[in-house]
């Protein structure tokens, strides 16, 4: 269900707004987009911005590929994979959203083309919409922080980049073994733990790193028992 903040002034609105207010705004400040505005700054601009919230249950598709967007998506609860099936129903996994991560912001220039990709949720997830335009043009209300918005979308995107780079690096390896490696290294350095947790499942996992599962987990044992690491479920250690 579709819930905007703009122009409503019943008991029922002012309620949804503080329910609104107290749960998503703490995450949107910890987000890029909204880096460096203070919370009520956010409050006000979320008017400004026309934001909306909407809900999803579990295998839904937020966006599928060859649509047109117009808005940018930041997720407020669950979890998202941006993903892309062939023609023979092979799937990559892209990329995994969480929590205060936000989709869209490629598509903002002019003539960006369709999506590329399709947005799914893998767990019951809500995400707030937010207009490109308003976000581009400097609303008549002036507000203050609009334009640092603007500078924040841009190093969303430059960020973004250095992640997809990231995958490729992992992906350019020659060999499953080479790319577990790739990717477990950055896990756990970014996580700065020898012991972490991975966003995927042994499917996903293959899928992100399109890779076969079968010789992919044949692998994650032969690396065990070569002493190289510890793993239970989606739980490794690294040695």
């Amino acid at each position: 269900m579709d819930y905007s903040i703009l122009n409503q002034t019943s008991p029922l609105y002012l309620q949804q707004k503080e329910i609104f207010m107290k749960k998503y705004i703490s995450i949107l400040k910890e987000t890029t987009l909204f880096y460096g505005i203070a919370v009520e700054e956010i409050s006000a601009m979320l008017g400004c911005l026309q934001a909306r919230k909407q809900q999803y249950q579990k295998g839904d598709f937020v966006f599928r590929q060859g649509e047109q967007i117009s808005n940018i998506a930041v997720l407020v609860e669950g979890s998202l994979h941006i993903q892309r099936d062939d023609y023979w129903g092979n799937r990559s996994i892209i990329n995994v959203l969480k929590v205060g991560e936000m989709f869209g912001e490629s598509y903002v220039a002019p003539e960006s083309g369709t999506l590329l990709n399709d947005l799914v949720a893998v767990e019951n997830s809500t995400i707030l919409f937010f207009d490109v335009k308003r976000i581009l043009t400097v609303c008549s209300n002036s507000c203050r922080f609009h334009s640092l918005v603007v500078q924040n979308l841009f190093f969303a995107i430059s960020k973004k980049n250095r992640s997809l780079m990231q995958k490729l690096g992992h992906m350019s390896k020659r060999t499953t073994r080479d790319k577990l490696m790739s990717y477990l290294s950055d896990e756990a350095k970014r996580q700065n733990c020898e012991t972490f947790e991975i966003p995927f499942n042994r499917q996903q996992l293959a899928d992100f790193l399109s890779v076969d599962r079968s010789a992919m987990s044949n692998e994650l044992c032969k690396m065990r028992d070569d002493g190289l690491l510890h793993f239970e479920k989606n739980r490794f250690t690294l040695h």
